[in-house]
């Protein structure tokens, strides 16, 4: 323990001693009247990939790139480096003869890490690795801390998410997950823009923050001396467009629900939702099928996608099956023959399903879904009309009132979005509201509250309407095929290192 220890203490000491070193050439530069602080711009004319895919072009051309150098190897009166931009990374030959003797001592003084500009032109090494030939090189940024080792990376799981611009410098998989990441949601906007709908912006800091079954985060607004949460979800302030008028609107913002951290959950994340006037849950599931596969065509070049070493189709139609279908299937119960409360908490003590005492027949229904069904709904898959109990904002099925016209799409076992023919009744939503005070009187802190401009707002009246709610932050996890939810935010909430 005491060699280790030894070994730690020696580490540390190293450490301190390259920074010190490095501190100590910014210093040096600055005497010099050689600052590289003081640059304000640099004029590049290509990225490393520019130059790579279009190399018969620019053979023996002259460019200007400028990255962060992630290797350099002195030999003499000539250097190699290596340069990473947006583009990847690409090798320069340094001589000392091209870009003078006191440029070349001030290029053997750079650092791993450093940020450099340089022009020169474009040939191919007699190994046939395209690079570039410097006549004129600039330190543009100096690094006064130490990058991880070039062969290991950053590899500590914990340090990659604190510590995203050093895991976007190491991990070239990362940088990508992230540039997917956006061109997922410009394939989205691209889609909905196509299709007639209308990009808003809705509030984040509410009164009453409803439309979604979830805990908010609060705060106080001293100008006006009022307290006010943070949305939960889009909902409620997007249908008020639709009875405005405005008959097709969508916004892609974030949400921030006070629960825990998880593979699937941050306390905020990003939500898209949607809504159509005229339409219903059943035009809602031909959108979503359409706009899957338009945005995995688009980002991707396919519909079918591999996630954790499944393939995932999403190029044949999705399954469609009621909740009662789903259970009936993997729980082997029919809930259409269970009639009462009283038997569905019999089946489900005879099961081991644990509910509370406030659960009615529908949300005991839920839990059997949750524990039987959930886990098998590997390809796409709508998952239809879901009990009235829990789906406070909407319509009911005309032929059996007792459920909703709602769906939840399914992707690998994840829910992936939730829609409904949206309730436009204003005296059923008034009662929905009620239901959900009373769960709230009784301890329910996920419950809705009632929403008085709301209900007035679908006393002017509503049209008929369809609407969704996507995660895509999940999206984006099983098209880029990354394991948790961390990994497709750019800076996941952590817990505090003290």
């Amino acid at each position: 323990m005491a060699e280790k220890t030894q070994q730690g203490n020696n580490s540390t000491q190293d450490i301190n001693n390259l920074l010190k070193v490095r501190r100590d050439k910014l210093a040096e530069l600055k005497e010099t009247g050689k600052d590289p602080f003081v640059e304000t711009k640099y004029d590049v004319s290509h990225h490393s990939s520019d130059i790579k895919n279009n190399f018969d072009e620019l053979e023996g051309r002259s460019v200007s790139v400028a990255g962060r150098m992630m290797s350099k190897r002195v030999m003499g009166k000539a250097s190699f480096c290596h340069i990473r931009d947006l583009g990847g990374t690409i090798q320069a030959y340094v001589a000392r003869d091209v870009i003078g003797e006191e440029e070349y001592k001030l290029f053997k003084k750079t650092d791993i890490g450093d940020i450099i500009g340089l022009k020169g032109e474009v040939f191919k090494t007699k190994t046939g690795e395209v690079s570039v030939h410097v006549s004129e090189i600039k330190l543009l940024s100096k690094s006064l801390q130490i990058l991880p080792e070039k062969y290991h990376g950053l590899t500590n799981t914990d340090m990659r998410y604190r510590q995203r611009y050093v895991d976007l410098i190491m991990n070239d998989e990362v940088k990508e997950t992230f540039i997917k990441r956006s061109k997922i949601i410009s394939a989205i906007r691209k889609y909905l823009d196509s299709q007639g709908f209308m990009e808003v912006e809705t509030p984040m800091l509410v009164s009453n923050a409803g439309g979604a079954a979830a805990r908010p985060f609060e705060t106080h607004f001293n100008a006006l001396d009022e307290d006010l949460k943070l949305r939960i979800s889009l909902e409620l302030y997007l249908k008020r467009l639709i009875v405005g008028g405005l008959e097709k609107v969508y916004e892609i913002g974030r949400v921030f629900r006070n629960e825990g951290l998880d593979t699937r959950h941050n306390p905020e994340f990003t939500l898209m939702e949607l809504y159509q006037a005229y339409t219903d849950y059943h035009g809602m599931m031909d959108l979503t099928e359409n706009l899957y596969r338009y945005v995995a065509q688009e980002v991707l070049g396919t519909t079918k996608i591999v996630y954790n070493d499944i393939e995932i189709d999403l190029g044949k139609p999705f399954e469609r099956i009621t909740m009662v279908d789903a259970v009936k299937k993997y729980a082997g119960i029919d809930f259409n023959e269970i009639e009462t409360l009283e038997q569905a908490r019999a089946i489900a003590d005879e099961k081991g399903i644990e509910y509370q005492q406030h659960h009615k027949k529908g949300d005991i229904l839920n839990l059997f879904f949750e524990e039987y069904v959930e886990e098998h709904l590997i390809q796409p898959t709508f998952l239809m009309d879901h009990p009235v109990e829990i789906s406070p904002l909407t319509k009911r099925k005309p032929d059996n009132p007792d459920y909703v016209e709602r769906f939840e799409f399914f992707m690998n076992g994840w829910e992936m979005a939730n829609a409904y023919s949206e309730l436009n009744d204003p005296i059923d939503q008034r009662e929905r509201f009620k239901a959900q005070e009373e769960l709230l009187a009784q301890g329910d802190e996920e419950a809705n509250r009632t929403d008085e401009d709301f209900l007035n707002a679908l006393e002017i009246g509503m049209p008929p309407t369809g609407g969704i709610g996507f995660g895509i932050d999940r999206m984006c996890m099983l098209l880029t095929n990354s394991p948790a939810i961390r990994d497709v935010l750019l800076f996941p909430t952590m817990k505090p290192l003290d």
